[in-house]
């Protein structure tokens, strides 16, 4: 398949059908650029398995405030996706059972899910050290009913890791729509208002960079010190760490890809960056992946192009610890943007 014949794929196929195909053909059959797959092996490197679980990521719907042009989710208002408060209770009969360190809350904006605040308290009632909250920062000031929900965060020590495309207005109004940038220094102002971002608060505040185009990141400490010197300076705004992630060619990003021509020289570009030291630290071998309906994933970039596990249990209903530490991830070209560069992971740069 031709490059330029990817835009006239078969409209019978769902979306889902159409990206797989999409990463499975056209440059990739000539032998020019391997398989992920195949470029593993070919460093010499193991099959990637499983190692210990310590993240449960757990996407409870796809409905979110925004509409942002990256956003690998699909995610926006008219999405109704949401997790059933039956399968809720199921993840925390897992919980219960085995030893989870980390919970990681993601969305669309998991904070518009009705039973957002029950869940956070539920899981505060388990042995789970951390729960993690990816907020979009303006859901906070979207409507009155989550004004509250810096303090509410605060009241359960949650860690707060919040997408900021860049400190200047003209580039995260690009990326994410108008007004989006002010909105979010105000959600940051009223987070660090109530302790986040402060060392001696023990309240984490982390931002996530992803770049605005069909490129790499850059080093992701210099940017964390760009960041932190131009927020603080202009907003007196403080926040502890910066994660730089990759943009992966699923779903919103690779349509932009095909749109705007750039398929074939990103994934070069992502294969000629590839680092054979970011392989043993990739976030599926550490990570589970829970989407709205409670199937498991590898990965939240799998439980978008529908990758189920390779096990037979697939859903959190079922969850058998002994048959998912033993089974092998499942591999696609999108997998290597987590591998490229310093590599990429949900907390950011792995090697």
């Amino acid at each position: 398949m031709k490059i330029k014949s990817l835009k006239a794929r078969n409209n019978s196929l769902s979306q889902t059908e159409k990206q797989l195909e999409i990463l499975a053909s056209g440059i990739f059959k000539d032998g020019s650029l391997p398989t992920f797959k195949k470029k593993v092996a070919s460093n010499k490197l193991p099959p990637i398995r499983p190692k210990k679980l310590e993240i449960l990521q757990i996407n409870v719907g796809y409905m979110c405030n925004q509409v942002c042009a990256h956003c690998h989710v699909d995610a926006g208002p008219d999405r109704k996706e949401i997790m059933t408060h039956r399968t809720m209770e199921q993840i925390l009969k897992v919980i219960k059972n085995i030893k989870i360190k980390t919970v990681d809350l993601t969305g669309g904006a998991p904070e518009m899910h009705p039973r957002f605040r029950w869940f956070v308290e539920e899981l505060r009632k388990t042995n789970v050290e951390e729960i993690i909250v990816r907020s979009n920062l303006t859901i906070i000031l979207a409507n009155k009913k989550y004004n509250d929900l810096p303090t509410f965060f605060g009241k359960h020590k949650i860690h707060v890791i919040s997408s900021l495309p860049f400190y200047k207005r003209e580039k995260t109004d690009r990326q994410r729509g108008d007004g989006v940038f002010e909105t979010s220094i105000k959600a940051l102002q009223m987070l660090n208002k109530v302790g986040y971002g402060i060392l001696d608060k023990n309240l984490q505040l982390d931002l996530v960079y992803n770049p605005s185009g069909a490129f790499l990141p850059g080093d992701q400490s210099v940017l964390e010190v760009d960041f932190k010197k131009a927020l603080l300076e202009d907003f007196n705004i403080k926040f502890n760490n910066l994660f730089t992630i990759t943009n992966l060619p699923i779903s919103r990003f690779l349509d932009y890809l095909i749109a705007s021509e750039n398929y074939e020289e990103y994934m070069y570009t992502l294969v000629d960056a590839f680092n054979p030291s970011a392989v043993k630290n990739l976030m599926c071998t550490n990570t589970l992946s829970v989407n709205w309906e409670g199937f498991l994933f590898d990965c939240d970039f799998n439980q978008m192009l529908n990758l189920k596990v390779d096990v037979t249990t697939k859903h959190i209903s079922e969850f058998n610890e002994g048959k998912l530490n033993n089974r092998y991830i499942l591999l696609s070209q999108h997998c290597y943007g987590c591998t490229a560069g310093a590599g990429s992971s949900c907390q950011g740069s792995i090697t």
